[in-house]
């Protein structure tokens, strides 16, 4: 278990350093002037000019990825062009938002993913069973952000049972911050709850035709039982490795859910920054974002290691 945890944290640095060399790159091919955007209508070629020199974008490629490279290597993502702020303290000011959000949707996923999985691959064939498919191919076919709009127009303005802003700072209210959670968050669950139900269904189908279920069931063993210790814990297996697959989707749905929400979260500030030119940002966030699935498959690649025993050996 330790080499596999010591392998994947090893894995980390090069997908961190090829990343960021990627989106670094690719700030170059984006159209346009960092200088024309941030003065607006008023920019004029020499307003530019002195923009840039002062940013210190004039400057070689190779020199300014070096020295962000050194300023990440302390901490630094160094200071957005538009607002002047350290990038590290936007991203402070924003951290608690997304981590509620995807810490929300990740919960709502696996509790109601695997719950459909299991519902529906117990009685592989019946009525259950195909409402739970149809369940997972109508949620993995409608967009994340109409799932949102449709639970914010029916919960929020015309029962007025949760806040239209949704996110309150836990330490300024925690009720307010659990009431604006619930429907971003189960906005969000909805994408990844699709991909894993069809994995967990499927797996817990196979789990249940296998002899030693059978066997168990010959021997008096009762079937709630043989589910829950048996046929779940296998079907785990299957369903972690979704699990990962819809993190990354989440991530990316997240975007979405934040502008439908007013959630002042990482995807609201990436999205302003990359209309905005805000090169600081996007590098920054880009990053930080790819940290977060990282160590969220980190923690899911450690919890298969524990369910499966054969992955430890490898």
């Amino acid at each position: 278990m330790l080499r596999l945890i010591l392998t994947r944290i090893g894995l980390i640095v090069p997908q961190l350093l090829i990343l960021s060399v990627v989106v670094f790159l690719m700030t170059y091919l984006v159209p346009g002037s960092v200088g024309a955007s941030i003065l607006g209508v008023t920019a004029t070629p020499e307003g530019i000019a002195q923009i840039e020199s002062q940013l210190g974008l004039d400057r070689p490629m190779l020199v300014r990825l070096g020295e962000w490279y050194a300023g990440v290597l302390v901490g630094d993502f160094g200071t957005s062009y538009v607002s002047a702020r350290p990038v590290t303290e936007l991203f402070a000011e924003r951290l608690p938002a997304t981590f509620s959000l995807l810490g929300g949707g990740i919960l709502i996923a696996l509790m109601l993913g695997i719950a459909v999985g299991v519902i529906g691959g117990t009685k592989a064939g019946s009525v259950r069973d195909r409402l739970s498919t149809a369940f997972s191919s109508l949620s993995m076919s409608v967009p994340e952000f109409w799932i949102g709009i449709v639970l914010l127009l029916v919960f929020s303005v015309q029962m007025g049972i949760f806040p239209v802003v949704s996110y309150v700072p836990i330490d300024q209210d925690p009720i307010g911050w659990l009431r604006g959670l619930i429907l971003p968050a189960v906005s969000l669950g909805i994408v990844g709850a699709a991909l894993i139900a069809r994995q967990t269904r499927t797996a817990m189908a196979e789990t249940m035709s296998a002899r030693y279920v059978d066997t168990l069931l010959a021997a008096g063993v009762s079937r709630g039982r043989v589910i829950r210790r048996y046929a779940l814990k296998n079907a785990l297996v299957s369903t972690l490795s979704a699990a990962g697959i819809a993190v990354s989707i989440m991530v990316g749905a997240s975007f979405a859910i934040e502008k439908v929400f007013a959630y002042p979260g990482i995807g609201s500030l990436m999205l302003r920054s990359v209309t905005g030119k805000d090169f600081a940002v996007v590098q920054g966030g880009v990053l930080l974002i790819a940290l977060i699935v990282i160590i969220v498959n980190l923690v899911l690649d450690v919890s298969y290691g524990i369910i499966n025993p054969k992955v430890r050996a490898q």
